[in-house]
């Protein structure tokens, strides 16, 4: 998106650079870090006068990249400055650490740059050295729009590699001057992609709803659509708990929460169990990561993840297996007498195949039926299928 006002016939003919506006929100991570110093190189390669770092994040979680971002930052090859906005916005932790080695910097009204401790979310805070900064303090340079900024700093000397430099950031036109040809840049599509999951309610979301997305496939539908989704989702989900500072043992009371959910409907639905599940995603969500107050989760984001986990256990799932049992393809009189595979032990309950599809099948515990063992359907019971073993049964 481009922010100049300049008529086309004089933007074409203008010989000076124009203004590159680096734009990273969320936590930072390595990807955004490493994106955030490479553009502040191409700006310099591309002849562009000045570069600005526009901040919304409220922790950093790669300390290498960090650092090397500060280092770009403090002695930058071409003039540069940040700007926290828009608001309400915020550079927390070594998102400050960023504004604060910048030698120009700004915020809009409303924002606020630290507490600059921990640098890392989830890492040692140490000695908390410094405060938040926000618009109440003295001293503060309060631009509510990236527009006006840029255009305050037209005429003033930044310090550079190459030495000191003036920024020009207007150009005249017939009339009166306007801004140079401003550019926006932001990540690429795949770190966008892959960043969806940078916060922990994110994270956690993708975890919960492919697992269970997972066991809707295996229980309700077969192999199909929803198996890529699942897939997608853990991938993202992966992503995020790789780059959070993630409490193993959420992760692990996250899935036994799903673990009992799953145990429940293959039950049909014991109420306590349904329960337990529930709250163990949602005590598993609230304590997902160690953010340090940075980035720690926010239960009223939690919640809407554990009931659309609900959603799908409680109503998605029986209501598709009824649709099933009302085909007539496959409907009750169908399947009754079908021969099919048991999948796993029965006790009594299990999984059975039947024309190539799975479904939650119940028999007697003396009939023995193990993971291989052939059966026949006997009956119907609601959403489970009497199941036998084909010796006993009748024939097809």
């Amino acid at each position: 998106m481009g922010l100049c006002l300049v008529p086309l016939a004089v933007a074409a003919a203008e010989e000076e650079g124009g203004i590159d506006v680096i734009d990273v929100s969320g936590p930072l991570d390595a990807s955004a870090l490493e994106f955030m110093e490479s553009s502040i190189q191409l700006a310099a390669e591309n002849g562009q006068v000045l570069a600005v770092l526009q901040i919304d994040s409220p922790a950093v979680l790669d300390p290498d990249g960090l650092d090397a971002l500060v280092e770009a930052v403090k002695d930058p090859p071409l003039p540069l400055a940040v700007w926290v906005g828009p608001a309400p916005a915020v550079a927390g932790g070594g998102a400050a650490h960023i504004v604060l080695n910048a030698e120009r910097w700004a915020m809009t009204p409303g924002s606020e740059v630290g507490p600059p401790s921990p640098m890392i979310a989830g890492g040692d805070p140490g000695i908390v050295i410094g405060h938040a900064i926000t618009d109440k303090d003295s001293g503060i340079d309060l631009q509510p729009t990236i527009r006006q900024y840029l255009q305050d700093l037209d005429g003033e000397t930044f310090n550079t590699s190459a030495g000191p430099v003036t920024a020009e950031t207007l150009q005249p036109f017939e009339g009166g001057v306007t801004l140079k040809t401003v550019t926006f840049r932001q990540p690429g599509f795949g770190t966008r992609f892959f960043r969806l999951a940078a916060t922990p309610e994110a994270a956690f979301f993708f975890l919960v709803i492919g697992l269970t997305i997972a066991t809707f496939e295996f229980f309700a539908i077969g192999p199909g659509v929803a198996a890529g989704v699942a897939s997608l989702a853990l991938l993202l989900a992966g992503w995020g708990i790789v780059n959070l500072p993630v409490r193993g043992w959420a992760i692990g009371l996250a899935v036994a929460g799903w673990a009992v959910l799953t145990a429940s409907y293959q039950k049909g639905g014991v109420l306590s169990m349904t329960l337990a599940g529930a709250v163990a995603l949602q005590a598993a969500g609230m304590f997902f990561v160690e953010g340090s107050g940075q980035i720690d989760a926010r239960w009223y984001l939690i919640l809407p993840s554990v009931l659309a986990v609900l959603f799908f256990f409680l109503l998605a799932m029986p209501t598709v297996q009824r649709a099933r049992f009302s085909t007539q393809t496959i409907g009750r009189e169908g399947l009754i007498g079908e021969r099919g595979l048991a999948l796993d032990n029965f006790d009594p309950d299990g999984v059975v195949e039947v024309r190539g599809a799975r479904w939650r099948a119940t028999a007697h515990r003396e009939a023995g039926l193990s993971a291989g063992a052939e059966v026949v359907v006997a009956g119907v019971d609601g959403m489970f299928l009497e199941v036998e073993p084909a010796a006993a049964g009748r024939e097809n």
